[in-house]
């Protein structure tokens, strides 16, 4: 069943000091018109509810950098979709499985970092908030704690509770099922999330991360499959240029609220980290060219 009325959702998110943005209807990317997100996401009360009490049924969600949060996002398997090697084993069947199998090896079995602001998302999935450790610099990750985990920190988003997706690949609520404070982020996953301790990804595993976002529309998957492949196949002395115009090209779409913000930045970093770029040269020359390409939405009079 639609929401018809996200408004309190919205302040409930704000009293919490997490900063807001809408997204559009029964969809995850942003307003056409709030390009911007991680700088004018709000906590003002008053703006939320200027907003939503015109837009009752806009989605929100919730900046995870602005909000000092990194969100645990555990995803259950598309239809056909089985596990790689590395996780094809007995009882592992979703990204719950995957995490319980991660703090089995690394926190001894300890179930208690479960504890936290809990979302069951529309497919059955599971949002886990935790705030991020002073000083941290957590950005997104996909794949790299496991199979059918991301994390969205820095530079990302999550849909909020109250909100409601009706996407290709399945629709339905996003909804509270614990709300408890926010616990600190674990210091095991903190140390997997360790931004220095990130190894490139394969060329294989970046188109993976792709295939796994089927929502995106075809054409704008294969516009930023097309860039990916442009980074993967530049010539030393080149390199740091080409990942440039890669990410305002990609950029482009990202102001045009085609591609979400996070999925352009992992694909590009991961991209960029396979052919040998230094991973904070990396994520800098993304993130310019990313900021550069939405100030010039694709679509957009020059």
């Amino acid at each position: 069943m639609t929401p018809t009325n996200v408004l309190p959702y919205a302040l409930a998110a704000a009293r919490r000091g997490w900063h807001v943005f809408p997204l559009r209807t029964r969809a995850k990317r942003p307003v056409r018109t709030f390009t911007d997100w991680e700088r004018h996401a709000t906590t003002d009360q008053a703006a939320i509810t200027a907003h939503w009490g015109a837009h009752p049924a806009h989605n929100v969600a919730v900046a995870c950098g602005p909000s000092g949060l990194v969100v645990v996002d555990l995803d259950t398997p598309k239809d056909g979709e089985t596990p790689p090697p590395e996780w094809a084993r007995p009882g592992i069947t979703n990204g719950t499985d995957v995490l319980a199998a991660l703090a089995e090896k690394h926190a001894d079995g300890d179930t208690g970092f479960l504890d936290t602001f809990t979302v069951t998302t529309r497919r059955g999935g599971t949002h886990l908030y935790y705030a991020a450790p002073d000083g941290a610099a957590y950005r997104n990750t996909s794949g790299r704690l496991g199979w059918l985990i991301d994390t969205r920190a820095t530079g990302g988003y999550v849909v909020g509770p109250g909100s409601y997706v009706a996407d290709t690949d399945g629709r339905g609520p996003y909804e509270v099922t614990n709300p408890a404070a926010v616990a600190q982020l674990p210091g095991w996953l903190a140390t997997l999330l360790e931004p220095a301790r990130r190894r490139p990804m394969s060329s294989g595993q970046v188109h993976s991360m792709l295939a796994s976002h089927p929502g995106a529309a075809t054409y704008v998957t294969r516009a930023l499959r097309g860039e990916v492949d442009c980074v993967l196949a530049a010539r030393e002395g080149s390199r740091n240029h080409t990942l440039n115009k890669a990410a305002f090209a990609v950029g482009t779409l990202v102001g045009a609220g085609m591609l979400p913000k996070h999925l352009a930045e992992d694909a590009l970093t991961a991209a960029g980290e396979r052919i040998g770029l230094d991973p904070t040269e990396c994520e800098a020359t993304v993130r310019s060219g990313l900021q550069a390409g939405v100030r010039r939405p694709r679509g957009a009079a020059a």
